[in-house]
């Protein structure tokens, strides 16, 4: 692929590789990737490995395996190699450059007060995040969006103060050393979150997840674990379909949801047989991903290949914007 030179606008994003990815992802993210990629944005979607790092220091012997199976998911999920510049955050060392410029003028109030970073210290409690690189990884993530000067990213409503600290790092730079870089906007994907197998936000840490990789039996034996309308006691009684966690589900896989949805409401169906008709709905909806990312998984050299190649189109663009970072600072010799 040759990077375009006219397209609607250059788009940013990344997944950590810290585990398997899940159907939230899917439905969340990756849909929202597809969709700007085949729309005509210019699109660099990053394996985030540095970023893995900032939690996964002290074992991260699996960080590498957790590459390919991302790499996999993003395939098979319908991004195209050909279309997008995918690529290993790591490859390109100018992400880890432009960081240590950036960390210099990043007052340490910002990132403290950072409402994700308390949210995630909390959540992980199981892991020593008292480190500088958890603290500064916002600027990371900043770094990786200007590198390339990116003018969106597409993310969820979580993700807006990460977002708006970029922007604040952005006029920052830009007083201190002129206009040069775009504050990028968000794209806000259309789908709602979707709920883990026990009505929490979706997470592999919360051991709630199902995986775009999981067996047909075991997409079946976790939905049927699935909690479902705890407002309905009785079969006889009506459902409110709106308020279940298997119906988010069914208005993402199953084609006759309206129809369920008035059955739910009128009891002509019960939680039991609707979660055994979703399972098997999004068993269907998920076969096609899963039989490419199969093909894919049996040449893994080849997928390697997409990456190394997408790492040397990412660096082409980031080696400029440092070019361009070091003159404006007065670093260039």
């Amino acid at each position: 692929m040759n990077l375009k030179t006219s397209y609607k606008g250059r788009v940013l994003s990344g997944m950590r590789p810290t585990g398997p990815l899940h159907i939230g992802h899917l439905f969340g993210a990756l849909s929202n990737w597809k969709k700007l990629q085949d729309e005509g944005y210019q699109c660099f979607y990053m394996i985030a490995d540095w970023h893995a790092l900032s939690t996964e220091y002290q074992n991260p012997s699996e960080i590498k395996n957790y590459i390919l199976e991302i790499a996999l998911d993003f395939l098979s999920c319908g991004l195209d190699h050909e279309k997008s510049v995918i690529f290993i955050q790591s490859k390109v060392k100018e992400h880890a450059e432009l960081n240590l410029v950036l960390s210099m003028i990043v007052p340490v109030s910002w990132l403290e007060r950072n409402p994700v970073y308390k949210e995630q210290v909390q959540e992980l409690k199981e892991k020593d995040l008292t480190t500088h690189g958890f603290l500064g990884y916002p600027v990371l993530q900043a770094a990786d969006i200007l590198v390339y000067r990116a003018e969106y990213v597409p993310i969820g409503v979580d993700q807006l103060p990460h977002l708006e600290l970029t922007r604040e790092i952005v006029r920052r730079f830009n007083y201190f050393y002129g206009n040069y870089f775009p504050e990028p906007k968000e794209i806000l994907g259309q789908t709602p979150k979707i709920p883990g197998i026990d009505g929490r936000k979706m997470s592999k840490s919360y051991g709630n997840a199902i995986f775009l990789k999981d067996s047909d039996d075991e997409i079946l034996s976790k939905v049927s674990k699935m909690f479902t309308d705890q407002k309905r006691l009785y079969r006889k009684d009506p459902g409110h379909p709106d308020e279940c966690a298997v119906f988010a589900y069914r208005k993402l896989v199953s084609e006759n949801y309206m129809e369920i949805k008035q059955k739910c409401l009128n009891a002509e169906i019960g939680c039991v047989e609707c979660k055994k008709q979703m399972g098997q709905d999004l068993i269907e909806y998920l076969r096609p991903l899963k039989e490419k990312r199969k093909t894919l998984s049996e040449s893994p050299e080849k997928v390697w290949g997409f990456l190394l190649n997408g790492s040397e189109k990412a660096s082409s663009v980031a080696k400029q914007t440092m070019k361009d970072v070091k003159k404006l600072i007065g670093l260039e010799f």
